[in-house]
């Protein structure tokens, strides 16, 4: 069976760096596309960023741009995402996804059929 887990959230300086880890098993890692989301306490869960399983193309969100890194090792079956310069507005459960094949529709969460638990980024002032 599908499994996503993530890793290595916590309470980090605005400012600050942090990377988190998708370690993913029960299929073909390298033959699907993988996608970060957060969502924070009343909000709505939002797109952060995407990798694409073929060329390895990125797609971020404008709020992330510039900060965050997505990358992945098909090799390890893990998808990361690197955070740097984080603010407070960062703060959130960010959860990694595994994308339904066909289309472009990399920033819909509902283009996304498996889901990790969740970790905590919390991003102090």
């Amino acid at each position: 069976q599908v499994q996503l887990v993530e890793s290595g959230g916590g309470l980090v300086e605005a400012g600050g760096s942090l990377r988190l880890s998708c370690a993913a098993s029960g299929y073909i890692f390298s033959a699907y596309t993988m996608g970060w989301f957060r969502q924070a306490p009343g909000k709505e869960r939002e797109f952060v960023a995407a990798i694409t399983y073929s060329s390895g193309t990125t797609y971020y969100t404008d709020s992330v741009r510039g900060r965050f890194t997505i990358s992945r090792d098909n090799a390890k079956s893990t998808v990361y995402l690197q955070m740097s310069m984080l603010k407070p507005e960062d703060t959130a459960v960010y959860y990694c996804a595994r994308k339904i094949p066909g289309g472009n529709y990399y920033y819909d969460r509902l283009r996304y059929n498996y889901w990790g638990q969740g970790t905590q980024v919390t991003v102090s002032s």
